[in-house]
């Protein structure tokens, strides 16, 4: 199934009908991998998981109301980095669910964890427990529609959210400062070394 249909499916049908979610809840969004989403090994392409998360995370927006805050305020998010780990192949026809959360913030950036998982098989002896296929962190910005970054103190004053329940681990904060690139008004030359 390409992206677009799936997401639309996700924002008008599925998302609207989940169960509403505190500012800092675990979203569960579920999935299957199609012929679509497969590469050349017929397992879900590395790609494609990156644009699921998308669609995981709009649910997550949408069904703790941080999307309605978003449209009411005139901001929106998006991705300023991002990074992924695999542990095993989602292949065709598996149903997967996606865990989407907010973990927290620093100073310019939202972090959010995502987790490809599936039911644990009956021989791992932790049956019906979710099991990790693939993780990910991702850190994003929220920007206004009329030009600007927002503020980390205005997203909590306006979400009403405690400060105390935002924690993001400190490995992903070091992660979150040495891999994020300068910003749009310094020069940026690609000179190798």
């Amino acid at each position: 199934m390409h992206m677009l249909p799936r997401t639309l499916w996700h924002q008008l049908f599925v998302g609207p009908r989940g169960p509403k979610l505190g500012f800092t809840d675990v979203s569960r969004s579920q999935f299957r991998v199609w012929p679509t989403d497969l590469d050349i090994l017929r397992h879900m392409n590395n790609g494609k998981y990156l644009s699921l998360m998308d669609v995981g995370r709009y649910d997550l927006m949408q069904r703790n109301g941080v999307l309605d805050m978003f449209k009411a305020e005139g901001w929106y998010p998006v991705v300023v980095n991002q990074t992924i780990s695999y542990r095993k192949s989602l292949n065709p026809w598996m149903k997967f669910t996606m865990e989407s959360r907010i973990l927290g913030i620093d100073d310019q950036a939202v972090y959010m964890e995502q987790r490809f998982v599936r039911p644990a098989p009956a021989s791992s002896g932790i049956a019906g427990e979710p099991e990790i296929y693939a993780r990910a962190v991702v850190r994003a910005r929220i920007l206004r529609r009329s030009g600007g970054v927002v503020k980390m103190d205005e997203i909590i004053e306006k979400s009403g959210v405690d400060p105390a329940t935002l924690h993001v681990p400190e490995a992903y904060l070091e992660w979150g400062a040495t891999t994020k690139l300068p910003s749009t008004r310094a020069d940026t030359p690609s000179v190798w070394e």
